[in-house]
């Protein structure tokens, strides 16, 4: 107990009004031989020396200010304005937590309005809510609003979904016994003869991700017609940053967009927290996970803010909740705000350009190279794959390329064996000519 800054007058205390003399007899109830250990903790250090071991500690971590990286797989590194520090950073807004008594927290409602607006500008769609978790819980909640608006128990998706979120997905509807079918990818995109085959009047509905996760641009059209003609909701996974160049999914009618909002001003942070975001016809409006700020007037005739839903069990009925998404990720969803504000349309679709243009330079430098070739020729956004050849191994390629203070792309073999030896590398727009030249003279070395 050396470390509980309590006197033993304060123990004393504590310990007579709970009616034992002893934290032993306090603690009585819990076996021995988990009470009876030694966490072998060295002697206290004084503050400096802790901060001096801390930072010799952290000092072991790669990062991306220190080495160049080309891993995204769903974590991106974008660049990051200063104004998205300075102002959410501010005292009124540095908080993530979502006021329970909303109307005095006005700021924070506008904040929270505002992300919506955006999100529904950018994507075409009628309405936002205030933010999920991330991608993945956004994508498992469309499913299940789907299910439980259409009363059937079939989700068909492609393979070529982030498998992390495929995973998501398997967890939210394994206590719904859900039928969940998944549709191969010949090519790098999915394939819609099997998936025409597939979709039937059993179901829910039809999930693609655009970008998917091997960076191809999906005919995101197609799926949709395809879901529609069995009366199924299609459910569109995107990057949001794409969306400054590739067509919004309101245009190919998508029922719901969601996806991961990270890349909008928030740094990796070690894969999370991040920020998932939840757009909808407005047909599905009340049918929607999470919170929706809305704008109204004050009894006085002043423009104010209010929380216009709020579908948790601890708001309303528990039979009527429709989901148990217990947080709106506001701090994040201010920077998104934020980010998006500084940028303006001209910004995103500028930025999404240079992820276009850097991502296809490197990839025709590497495809030049002996040490690769391309594994799909489909158009992409800002990630590719390359399988290696002569008898390198990715791993062994990477373990090079972290040597010469590169962090390289992601292995895909532990996702999807019959991509052995392949690689999925992105570039975004922080990477400049001179970065994608290092690599490229970094993997045209003789590695051993």
């Amino acid at each position: 107990m050396d470390y509980i800054p309590n006197t033993d007058k304060d123990k004393e205390i504590m310990l007579q009004e709970m009616g034992v003399t002893s934290v032993e007899k306090l603690l009585a109830d819990i076996p021995p031989e988990l009470r009876q250990f030694d966490l072998k903790l060295n002697a206290g250090m004084s503050e400096p020396q802790v901060l001096k071991t801390l930072n010799g500690l952290s000092q072991k971590n790669v990062n991306t200010d220190q080495h160049l990286s080309f891993l995204g797989a769903g974590a991106y590194e974008h660049y990051i304005p200063t104004i998205v520090n300075h102002l959410a950073s501010r005292s009124e807004f540095y908080t993530c937590y979502t006021p329970y008594q909303p109307e005095v927290s006005q700021g924070t409602l506008q904040v929270i309005y505002e992300f919506q607006t955006l999100m529904c500008e950018l994507t075409g769609m009628d309405v936002a809510n205030a933010s999920v978790y991330d991608g993945s819980t956004a994508l498992a909640e469309a499913a299940l609003l789907a299910i439980r608006l259409k009363e059937r128990n079939k989700i068909v998706c492609s393979r070529a979904i982030h498998p992390e979120y495929r995973q998501v997905l398997r967890t939210y509807l394994k206590g719904l016994q859900t039928e969940i079918v998944e549709i191969d990818f010949p090519g790098g995109t999915t394939d819609l003869n099997q998936l025409e085959k597939t979709a039937d009047d059993k179901t829910a509905a039809i999930l693609i991700q655009s970008p998917n996760f091997f960076g191809c641009i999906e005919d995101m059209y197609a799926a949709s017609s395809i879901a529609h003609k069995h009366d199924a909701l299609f459910v569109a996974c995107v990057n949001p940053i794409s969306l400054g160049t590739l067509k919004p999914p309101g245009e190919y009618n998508a029922d719901i967009a969601v996806g991961e909002a990270q890349v909008f001003g928030n740094y990796l942070n070690y894969g999370g927290p991040y920020l998932g975001f939840f757009t909808a016809k407005k047909e599905l409006l009340r049918r929607m996970p999470g919170r929706i700020a809305g704008e109204t007037v004050d009894c006085t005739g002043k423009r104010c803010f209010v929380l216009t839903l709020q579908p948790r069990e601890q708001h309303i009925r528990r039979e009527k909740a429709t989901s148990n998404i217990c947080t709106n990720q506001a701090l994040l969803a201010l920077r998104a705000c934020i980010y998006l504000c500084a940028l303006g349309k001209e910004g995103i679709a500028e930025v999404s350009n240079h992820n276009i243009q850097k991502s296809h330079y490197a990839y025709e430098r590497l495809c030049a190279l002996d040490v690769f070739k391309p594994v799909y020729g489909k158009p992409f956004f800002n990630e590719f794959v390359l399988k290696t050849t002569g008898g390198f191994s990715a791993a062994k390629l990477n373990e090079h390329l972290l040597k010469s203070g590169i962090i390289g792309g992601l292995e895909l073999s532990q996702y999807y064996p019959e991509l052995d030896n392949s690689l999925l590398l992105c570039v975004t727009e922080t990477k400049t000519r001179e970065d994608i030249d290092t690599l490229v003279a970094e993997m045209s070395k003789n590695i051993v």
